[in-house]
């Protein structure tokens, strides 16, 4: 019996949705960002937990390309996207959410999604007024508002939406791009329980094909969404683990969790 040849290098090589390889960042002396290997799975459901000043904003205006890092590299998909600017990284797939909202709040809600899908079909300078005058970009925009309960909101304007009606709109907004890699920075922050449920209901609807990544200081959410959960302390990765192996460990409840109990 002949053996089978070994495959080639390329085919045993896996392209992550997200990673970052020895990415550090400095303010002057002071390093916010160390030596920071990270890997975010295609499909992935994955939390960034850590106290405050561990370095998860640093770390999220790094990878989006907000700031530049001092050292490290960068790659979306397999690519090194290291040296881009921010759009095209949206264009490669990047999008993200922010703790606070950086919505049009003096558009309407259709409108705020219409610009976001024009955007990824490059007539997005064309459709402030009227919002949504190309057929396709409309249809895609009410499509996604059903999908996240929105479309009875289409026409008022953001400033008169609840918070937790906004947060959900940004969600929408980050979904018009057709985004790789969606990170989510707090998403329910500040959000009524009552509507916070239904952020939560749509995160998990959202497409298994899409890496998710979620910066949240809320453990019930995070054991609840995320398969696996990375805290960064200090600004260096301590622990990646399960959420259950995360919630077991002493040096996570010493620095992070205190003496609650998450099962």
């Amino acid at each position: 019996m002949v053996a089978e040849p070994p495959p080639p290098d390329n085919a045993a090589k896996q392209d992550f949705a997200l990673e970052t390889r020895g990415l550090e960042r400095s303010f002057g002396a002071l390093a916010v960002t160390r030596n920071v290997d990270f890997r975010l799975e295609q499909g992935a459901r994955h939390a960034l937990i850590g106290p405050n000043g561990a370095g998860k904003t640093t770390f999220i205006n790094l990878v989006t390309g907000a700031l530049k890092p001092s050292a490290g590299r960068i790659l979306l998909g397999g690519s090194d996207v290291t040296a881009l600017p921010q759009e095209q990284r949206v264009k490669r797939g990047l999008a993200r959410t922010f703790q606070i909202n950086t919505l049009y709040r003096g558009l309407s809600v259709l409108e705020n999604v219409c610009l976001a899908i024009g955007e990824r079909l490059g007539s997005g300078g064309r459709l402030f007024r009227p919002a949504g005058s190309h057929r396709e970009v409309l249809l895609s925009a009410y499509a996604l508002l059903e999908r996240l309960r929105l479309a009875d909101d289409a026409s008022r304007l953001v400033r008169e939406l609840p918070y937790g009606r906004q947060r959900l709109l940004e969600i929408a907004v980050a979904l018009g791009l057709e985004p790789k890699v969606l990170l989510l920075d707090e998403p329910a922050a500040g959000v009524p329980s009552a509507e916070s449920g239904i952020i939560i209901e749509v995160i998990e609807s959202l497409p298994a094909d899409l890496a998710l990544l979620i910066i949240e200081h809320d453990m019930d959410l995070v054991f609840r969404l995320a398969r696996r959960v990375t805290v960064l302390v200090q600004g260096t990765i301590m622990l990646e683990g399960t959420p259950r192996e995360i919630a077991g460990d002493a040096r996570v409840r010493d620095v992070y969790l205190g003496e609650r109990e998450h099962r």
